[in-house]
């Protein structure tokens, strides 16, 4: 019996070390080979960005707008190459437009009352913005003002970055992302240098072939080109 207890006893030393040394070295190994060939399937990295993106699309749904774009803008920041950084830009620049084009407050706006004398194109030169901004912040379907009217007047500073290879326009105020728009038709020359640096030298409306100017009934329902 004595030498049955000590064959009993080397197989689990032996064993147990068999079974650590698998364990440890030759099951990993063979893991790994699994997962490069295919038979086992990676479980995807958890999405820790959804539920701040959820949060801040929360924000825009409940018509908080301020701290919508407080909220996405943090978000850009910290997750520059998320799985839903596009969806923030697409969405911010929503909010964006929302903001600069209607009556909804910002540090940006400041209100000007309309004085005897006063015509938009004065108001403009006065204020340094442009007519046209004056009156789609404001909602005006002509140019003819009223004393006593309250006027939201904003400054940006826009920049338009074009990115060919990405078909995107992609329009910064004071250096800053603002909103994307995306390129339908490019047409440029092959031999164009990679980086090119210009002003806006004129911007126009058309409406059905003919040009038309600020302030008439046609200009409403025109496109503008830069």
């Amino acid at each position: 019996m004595k030498w049955l207890f000590v064959l009993l006893l080397a197989v689990i030393v032996f064993g147990g070390a068999t079974f650590f040394t698998y364990d440890l070295f030759v099951k990993p190994e063979r893991t790994i080979r699994a997962e490069q060939s295919g038979e086992i399937s990676t479980s995807p990295a958890p999405d820790i960005s959804l539920p701040e993106f959820q949060a801040a699309a929360k924000l825009r749904q409940e018509d908080k707008l301020a701290e919508c774009q407080a909220a996405l803008t943090t978000f850009m920041q910290k997750y520059p190459a998320g799985l839903h950084t596009e969806e923030a830009k697409d969405l911010l620049g929503e909010v964006n437009m929302r903001i600069l084009l209607s009556d909804y407050p910002s540090p940006e706006k400041q209100e000007y009352i309309v004085k005897s004398g006063d015509v938009i194109n004065r108001v403009a030169n006065k204020m340094k913005t442009t007519p046209e901004l004056i009156m789609r912040i404001n909602g005006l379907d002509s140019t003819m003002l009223r004393i006593g009217e309250r006027l939201w007047i904003a400054h940006p500073d826009f920049a338009l970055f074009i990115q060919r290879n990405a078909k995107a326009v992609v329009l910064l105020n004071h250096g800053a992302f603002f909103r994307r728009y995306r390129i339908t038709a490019l047409k440029v020359s092959p031999k164009q240098p990679p980086r090119i640096t210009t002003k806006v030298a004129e911007m126009m409306a058309w409406r059905g072939g003919k040009r038309v100017g600020l302030g008439t009934r046609e200009y409403k329902g025109s496109t503008h080109w830069v």
